[in-house]
């Protein structure tokens, strides 16, 4: 189909065990789409479940529930020997440069793994042909190729694993917080490497961070996360100019903003409170322990997910939820 889209997420759960009795919470009845070509921004404070849902959407963890649909396939549930052929239409960019690399392997061995794993090259020519163009891709340079992870900077460690990542071609790639252990001023460069990749190759992006200014520059589409649930999914500018959800007014009202006026006039809507526990989350609306416009019936029920604008779906009781 020719608008199938590249990644469908229907009601995706993942709960991990904690103890004899309790469960984490980590993803709860996410839902969404990613079209081929665009980017779909996950957002939300560190410990709200974005990492457990990517991860959960690559099969590193075994779903508890839901369907994960790649190019209209279903692999939730797969065997790895099903997935296998698969995987190779799907690669990850992890936070962590410094530890996604090994370090006893040289950058073309890196490179090389995915390659020699899908049976895409084979001799040692072959094998180049794919390595040395896709160095240069991601800005580095053949003289690279010998070299082992520990004499780069993060910003080139990254750019490593990006080059790993993209060197199979792959229909969707998962950025695990490509961005957030780097300088600002090495973000921008691999941000607008991954950019220049997309527009080239039509790749699909799922974007996690928790950093909504980046979002808005990388990103088509954005879903707010909170405590395992989407709470609010639209375009990017979209939700920059009409926030909706509490949440996502709170995060945005983080932002730093450079015009002193312009921040004393914003409104004073930042998210107090810490995150509630995961293992126990609160009924109802699970914002309502931080929410300044909670009403009763957010303790009591889930709000559902409804279209409050054409394309813009937001979960509260505010709009009629």
């Amino acid at each position: 189909m020719e608008n199938q889209p590249v990644l469908q997420v229907e009601h995706l759960t993942k709960h991990f065990p904690a103890g004899k009795k309790n469960v984490v919470h980590a993803v709860d009845d996410v839902s969404f789409t990613l079209q081929k070509g665009r980017t779909f921004g996950l957002v939300g404070e560190s410990g709200c479940g974005k990492s457990s849902c990517a991860r959960t959407i690559i099969r590193i963890y075994e779903p508890t529930g839901g369907k994960i649909l790649l190019d209209g396939q279903d692999i939730s549930h797969m065997k790895s020997r099903q997935l296998q052929p698969l995987r190779r239409k799907m690669q990850m960019i992890f936070q962590d440069p410094y530890a996604s690399l090994n370090a006893r392997m040289t950058v073309r061995d890196i490179i090389a793994e995915p390659l020699l794993a899908h049976h895409v090259a084979k001799s040692r020519q072959e094998i180049d042909e794919y390595v040395y163009p896709m160095l240069e891709r991601v800005g580095l340079t053949r003289e690279h190729a010998g070299r082992y992870a520990h004499e780069f900077s993060g910003g080139q460690r990254q750019r490593v694993g990006i080059a790993r990542a993209l060197v199979l071609k792959p229909e969707l790639v998962i950025c695990d917080e490509p961005i957030s252990a780097l300088d600002v001023s090495i973000q921008a460069q691999v941000v607008n490497l991954l950019r220049d990749y997309q527009q080239a190759e039509g790749t699909s992006y799922l974007f996690i961070a928790h950093d909504l200014s980046m979002v808005r520059y990388v990103s088509d589409d954005v879903g707010v996360m909170y405590l395992g649930q989407l709470v609010e999914t639209c375009e990017s500018e979209e939700i920059y100019k009409n926030p909706l959800h509490p949440y996502t007014k709170g995060l945005l009202s983080c932002i730093p903003v450079a015009d002193p006026k312009v921040a004393r006039s914003r409104e004073n809507t930042g998210v107090s409170g810490d995150l509630p526990s995961p293992v126990n989350p609160p009924k109802g609306c699970r914002f309502h322990t931080r929410c300044p416009y909670a009403k009763p019936v957010c303790a009591e029920e889930v709000p559902p997910m409804c279209e409050a604008a054409p394309g813009h779906r937001v979960a509260c009781h505010l709009y009629g939820g």
